[in-house]
């Protein structure tokens, strides 16, 4: 692969070796004190890996993982890269009967899960015929660290092809779909950002993200890992403690929710944010008077960027260039986007290996040219700009009509009062599909009043029919909307 010119590793723990920080150099330093060199890391992640081997995992066993977010949870993914076994993060929300499901689905060789859940989750560890449990807390502590290995593993000779990683998706149409990630898939997207995003071993980055999600996972972490930088690690977001935090960061990545939490504050100034060189935002979309905001407040324009669990990142807006609102910039080197029938396709080094178990749908989302047909809907404007409309699933065909959201929520956004808004298509007796809109205020709206002033400005068909209120929208951990959520709970509005 040509991303991989120059380089000697040939999968995740060789580049680690070829690319991270030396071993004394600080590489974490944690909310509650604790600092971590990069050879202590290192050793920790070894120390695990044995540990795994000694409770009878073998090289391609996967390890399901749902603890709290630490340096230790971080380790977790090294580790298993270091064995040669297949990591598999699982969302802390989720209940004993969805990780029943993972569980079942992935049949991994141990799940490690919080003291605090282990009574809960035993029957299902056991039902899934899982070998061992362990247990992990975000103080460092559990059984997994009281009996963890004295030796380091010997690293399993992993090929870039091999397996690294399973991240299930988010199953809002369906059941949730396990996404195969490789050494080589997550080492050129890691590789990529570190140039266009000009990492360096200088770089000190606020990591406020969980790490059971690609974004917090292995665009934050092995972004800085592989350049040698530092993290400066939070277990949750908090915007007062950001804010603290800001002279001592070169960069912060978050998702649009950090953003809007910061610019609440009088204390995102200039003056507060001068030390800090990037501000990226992703996993759900940036709206543009965010962007606008923050910009006007800080002088600093946030980098909005694109991706998937099942590609990493596909593009970013410029380093040094215009970032401009509404839009995800440019592919990264090596990646390829095109748009068919108004629908994001991709192809690279980026690109996940299929989905676990489940060759059909692998089928039906992969071109035979190699491209993956995201879902995402949009188009790459005159000036190279990728802009991105919403997901095809969300289109609404009213009356025969296509009817794309993202051009009415943009509509409703601009109107005085909405915080933000989200058109669904709900069951509709005459019309297949009815245009609907949900709004976040916190103040009394007047909803036919804001129906005529939409219908000044958008075709009859595409006005909302019905426009509901409520305080917040119901996000996902990662800040998307779930409008699959809008759905369910209003599917009964026009009586079908």
């Amino acid at each position: 692969m040509t991303w991989t010119h120059g380089l000697k590793a040939s999968n995740l723990p060789t580049l680690f070796h070829e690319k991270a920080g030396r071993p004394d150099d600080v590489f974490v330093i944690c909310d509650d004190g604790r600092q971590f060199s990069y050879g202590q890391f290192w050793t920790l992640a070894g120390r695990m890996a044995k540990t795994f081997a000694t409770a009878g995992a073998k090289p391609g066993d996967r390890i399901a993982v749902q603890v709290d977010k630490s340096l230790e949870a971080l380790a977790l993914f090294w580790a298993c890269a270091r064995g040669g076994y297949v990591f598999l993060p699982l969302n802390t929300a989720y209940t004993p009967q969805e990780v029943s499901y993972f569980l079942g689905d992935a049949e991994p060789a141990i799940f490690i899960t919080t003291p605090k859940r282990l009574d809960e989750m035993s029957p299902v560890a056991k039902a899934a015929g899982c070998q061992t449990m362990f247990t992990l807390d975000d103080a460092g502590g559990g059984c997994l660290v009281d009996h963890l290995s004295t030796d380091e593993c010997t690293d399993h000779p992993s090929s870039w092809d091999d397996l690294a990683a399973i991240l299930y998706t988010s199953g809002t149409t369906g059941r949730s779909k396990g996404a195969m990630l490789s050494h080589g898939n997550l080492a050129s997207n890691a590789l990529a950002l570190i140039n266009i995003w000009n990492f360096t071993r200088h770089d000190r980055l606020i990591h406020a993200l969980p790490v059971y999600h690609t974004h917090g996972l292995f665009v934050a972490t092995n972004t800085v890992a592989l350049s040698g930088g530092q993290i400066l690690l939070r277990r949750t977001f908090n915007a007062d403690d950001v804010l603290s935090l800001l002279p001592q960061a070169t960069c912060l990545m978050g998702v649009p929710t950090f953003y809007t939490r910061l610019l609440q504050s009088q204390r995102l100034t200039r003056d507060a944010t001068a030390h800090v060189r990037l501000f990226v935002s992703g996993s759900a979309p940036l709206l543009a008077e965010t962007h606008r905001e923050f910009r006007e407040r800080t002088g600093q324009a946030i980098l909005e960027r694109y991706g998937m669990t099942e590609t990493n990142m596909i593009t970013s807006n410029p380093y040094e260039g215009e970032r401009r609102a509404g839009t995800v910039g440019f592919p990264l080197p090596h990646v390829e986007v095109r748009v068919v029938n108004e629908v994001i396709e991709v192809r690279g080094p980026n690109v996940f290996k299929g989905y676990w178990r489940n060759p059909e749908k692998t089928r039906e989302d992969m071109r035979d040219d190699g491209f993956f047909i995201t879902g995402d809907m949009g188009f790459i404007d005159n000036q190279g700009y990728v802009v991105i409309n919403g997901r095809a699933k969300d289109l609404i065909i009213t009356g025969g009509f296509n009817v794309y959201p993202k051009e009415i929520e943009e509509a409703i956004d601009a109107l005085p009062g909405v915080i933000e808004s989200a058109v669904i298509g709900l069951p509709h007796g005459d019309f297949g599909e009815a245009v609907t809109a949900v709004v976040a205020t916190q103040q009394e709206l007047d909803e036919k009043q804001m129906i005529a002033t939409l219908s000044q400005s958008l075709a009859k068909f595409k006005c909302p029919k019905r426009i509901l209120f409520t305080p917040n929208l119901p996000r996902n951990a990662m800040g998307k909307v779930q409008k699959a959520e809008l759905r369910k709970l209003h599917a009964a509005l026009y009586g079908s």
